[in-house]
């Protein structure tokens, strides 16, 4: 079954792939920029948003997703391969869909799985157990706290952006809301693995980590397993995911790297 996907412009399609907790809103500031050049397809992964968990007990990795994603794109009649920019997870599952030959070209913010063999960092994990823990079981003081921008950016310092205040209230709480109802979000964490086997890819990928990404720090940070002419860029002021905290500089960052 094909993902739940948003789709906006005309042109070459660019497909968008949001972090864990999230859903395809996550790109709705940036969209509109990209869509005056672009066919921009924003997809709801499976088990977040509207789309339902992978199915037969398929487990959640990067590989499976990734997977997963190419069924979606060959059921929406988008040839591959095709360019994909992704944060977080979103950018893990784009660096697994140019090993499968399914990615023109990759784009990743602050992509998960680059952090050593080890795994995910207790700091990351601890992080979005506790968003999630908050979204589900104090949903009405979570709520009401989004309605103040000096709150939003104490709560959403570390999985969205310390900047969060430029995010409307709305947004902010529509968040809280998809994070608390993804249906795979412990699945999906539990999967969350080191990226390895890219180096022979002779696609053009762009990594960039915000200098206010306090999410994933330097120890998710490296460049052992990307191919060496990766373009890798630190962006002043950007949090984990820079989508409000600076659309313009995210849209162009996209067309840059898929360009």
């Amino acid at each position: 079954m094909a993902w739940n996907y948003i789709e906006q412009g005309s042109g070459r399609p660019l497909v968008l792939l949001h972090g864990i907790g999230m859903s395809a809103a996550a790109w709705k500031t940036v969209m509109p920029r990209l869509a005056r050049e672009r066919r921009v397809i924003a997809v709801d992964v499976a088990g977040f948003g509207r789309t339902p968990p992978l199915a037969n007990g398929v487990p959640p990795t990067g590989a499976n997703l990734a997977t997963a994603l190419g069924d979606t794109l060959r059921e929406l009649g988008i040839d591959t391969p095709v360019d994909i920019a992704g944060n977080s997870m979103g950018g893990f599952i784009a660096l697994e869909a140019a090993k499968q030959g399914l990615a023109r070209s990759v784009v990743g913010i602050s992509p998960g799985g680059l952090w050593k063999a080890e795994g995910i960092s207790l700091h990351t994990a601890t992080a979005l157990r506790l968003t999630r823990w908050a979204a589900i079981n104090i949903p009405g003081v979570a709520h009401q706290a989004m309605q103040f921008a000096a709150l939003r950016s104490l709560i959403m310092a570390l999985p969205v952006s310390v900047s969060s205040w430029k995010m409307p209230a709305a947004d902010a709480v529509q968040c809280t809301k998809v994070f608390a109802a993804a249906t795979a979000f412990d699945e999906t964490l539990h999967h969350a693995s080191h990226f390895s086997g890219g180096t022979n890819l002779r696609i053009p990928v762009t990594v960039a980590f915000g200098s206010r990404d306090w999410l994933l720090t330097a120890s998710a940070q490296h460049r052992d397993e990307l191919p060496a002419h990766t373009r890798w860029i630190k962006p002043r002021g950007w949090g984990h995911v820079p989508m409000w905290d600076d659309p313009a500089g995210v849209a162009t960052l996209i067309l840059e790297g898929t360009a």
